[in-house]
């Protein structure tokens, strides 16, 4: 029979808070790549700008343009699936990143490889039906990402939505400009995001066939590093208590 603290013992926070911001940039990069993608090649619609979207949407829906209508639907569709798919297996976790994080980190690399193969495949001319298909596994990968993020222990941090960042940085500055300090995870997200949609522009510059490979390179890269370092913690405290 299991106590009630059994939980937290399998699957407890398995990275310290410093790792965890650094960790949050990269993702955050990996949302400006794959958001520039998909708003420069995909319809005019991000993965993860919610709020854009459905302005898009209702643009779309005032003046009857189907084709916009179902972009707009597809990319707050995919992103809602993607919450919803991300948030099944940490739902009774508490907050930290944890052993089953990675695994949903592994979920988001998997779509955005989707992506990236579909995109490359089709010589990054999609046509309109995979088109919307690639936006929705995109949206879907970012619906996942913000569901990592918000588990991920650290107090209102996001990396794919970002205006209530750089609102707390600035509101922090003007209450006391002594504090900027304490946003400086914010920020760093923040300049994350820009770097990564540079970076995701270039990429369509001078290699377009492989653009959204870069995202799904970036998260892999975050999985790779959160379990390398939760198995030497993990080493290292079996080596302590034995």
């Amino acid at each position: 029979m299991t106590g009630p603290g059994s939980a937290g013992q399998v699957d407890g926070p398995v990275l310290s808070r410093p790792v965890v911001v650094r960790l949050l940039v990269v993702l955050a990069a990996a949302s400006g790549c794959i958001d520039v993608f998909c708003v420069t090649r995909l319809g005019g619609f991000f993965a993860s700008v919610i709020t854009g979207n459905l302005v898009q949407l209702g643009h779309a829906v005032a003046t009857t343009k189907p084709q916009l209508v179902a972009g707009g639907a597809t990319a707050v569709g995919g992103y809602a699936l993607g919450v919803a798919g991300g948030m099944l297996p940490l739902r009774r976790l508490g907050s930290g990143w944890r052993r089953r994080t990675a695994g949903v980190a592994v979920a988001e690399s998997v779509l955005l490889a989707g992506v990236a193969v579909g995109w490359w495949a089709t010589g990054g001319r999609p046509g309109y039906a995979f088109g919307l298909a690639l936006l929705g596994a995109a949206s879907a990968a970012s619906g996942v990402q913000s569901v990592i993020t918000l588990s991920a222990g650290i107090r209102g941090a996001a990396t794919t939505y970002l205006t209530g960042s750089l609102t707390e940085v600035v509101r922090g500055a003007v209450l006391d400009p002594h504090r900027i300090v304490a946003g400086a995870g914010g920020i760093s997200r923040l300049l994350g995001l820009f770097v990564g949609a540079v970076l995701g522009a270039l990429t369509l510059t001078v290699a377009p066939r492989w653009a959204p490979a870069l995202a799904a390179a970036l998260v892999v890269a975050v999985v790779v590093v959160a379990v390398g370092l939760a198995q030497r913690g993990a080493t290292t405290e079996r080596g302590r208590h034995g």
